[in-house]
């Protein structure tokens, strides 16, 4: 059986701002888009409940809360009536991806009129105990694969900190401006309009702003190319190349796996033989905090070619950079491994949703 999720389901509002947070504090907690904000002396629900994030960042997003809590006014209260698990009703709004919904340019918003018709696969509540229990062992294994990789992350960082020390609080090792450390270009788009089909094509790799910052370490596929035609008005860069955006999310980093292109939001650095792409990438991981202590000045929303080309770089010697990037390859390949297990758990937990959601 079938039913409307307005029929099982009521709304609630919730009118807490961030400020009226000031001068609070108590046990009962309190959420926001991105989860725990803070603990409160009050709270504006008994029973565990559903939040959804309906303004801004995170549209759509799917939370289930405890009792005796609260959500701010960015989000809203999902209440099940009687007969509905509510772990069961998390997973099956998630499955129902409400962010199609959203609505608005500037801040995106969704309403629970927009999807009060999304219809809900409702079997006995004994049933929906056991689907729930099945997906809440996925969903903990899958937290834990990214808890490991987090963990990876850190690990990393913390070895480069003990082999080379905090680049931006350097009192040990010699300095280069990054331009005379390797070639630093940007990258090439001539052609106008950008997005004439005609440029476009599967034969050379294009690399955009977000290819390079969900990427990690190293970029290893794309979603869009250029033609013979979008290659003449660009440039090939070779693989092991270091791209670095200068716009949108600035100074995220990837080192290509090919050869690819990619417009002038991106800067490639080819090193010369005092440094690696690898250190250079990691370095770039403190880029935030030299930026706010050597220049603070420049520190918008977007950077150019001059911002970059005049950053102070640490130049430990050669070998050492040689035994920080051995390190990285072996925590690579250990990354990799927990990465596919990650992969193939979030597809049977996509395959499981459609089973049971579908």
């Amino acid at each position: 059986m079938k039913v409307r999720l307005g029929d099982v389901c009521v709304k609630d509002s919730s009118g807490i701002a961030q400020k009226d947070l000031n001068g609070h504090s108590g046990e009962y907690p309190i959420y926001g888009a991105s989860g725990y904000i803070t603990s409160v002396d009050f709270y504006q629900q008994e029973q565990p409940y559903i939040a959804v994030v309906k303004d801004g960042a995170g549209v759509g997003r799917i939370m289930s809360l405890p009792a005796k809590s609260s959500v701010i006014g960015t989000m809203q209260y999902i209440l099940p009536k009687d007969d509905i698990d509510i772990s069961y009703l998390a997973y099956a709004m998630e499955y129902m991806n409400l962010a199609k919904y959203y609505t608005g340019a500037t801040i995106p918003h969704i309403y629970f009129k927009d999807y009060q018709n999304e219809m809900l696969p409702l079997p006995s509540l004994e049933e929906q105990r056991h689907i729930a229990a099945v997906l809440d062992k996925v969903s903990e294994l899958i937290s834990k694969r990214k808890a490991q990789l987090d963990k990876l992350d850190e690990l990393v960082k913390s070895r480069f900190v003990e082999m080379f020390g905090d680049p931006a609080a350097n009192t040990k090792w010699q300095t280069k401006k990054l331009v005379q450390l390797g070639e630093l270009n940007r990258g090439v788009s001539k052609h106008r309009p950008r997005n004439d089909p005609k440029l476009l094509g599967c034969t050379y790799p294009l690399i955009q702003t977000g290819d390079v910052s969900n990427s990690g370490l190293y970029i290893s596929s794309y979603s869009s190319g250029y033609s013979e035609l979008g290659l003449a008005q660009s440039r090939l860069w070779s693989a092991g190349t270091l791209c670095i955006t200068i716009a949108a999310n600035i100074a995220q980093t990837a080192i290509l796996t090919f050869d690819a292109c990619f417009p002038d939001s991106v800067v490639g650095f080819v090193p010369y033989e005092e440094t690696t792409s690898i250190f250079i990438h990691y370095w770039f991981t403190f880029y935030q905090k030299i930026l706010e202590e050597q220049a603070p000045q420049v520190a918008q929303k977007n950077i150019n070619l001059k911002i970059l080309s005049g950053l102070d770089v640490i130049v430990p010697p050669y070998y050492l950079q040689k035994q920080f990037d051995k390190f990285v390859g072996q925590v690579y390949k250990t990354k990799s491994t927990i990465q596919k297990s990650l992969d193939q758990l979030e597809t049977l937990k996509k395959a499981l949703m459609q089973k049971y959601f579908g």
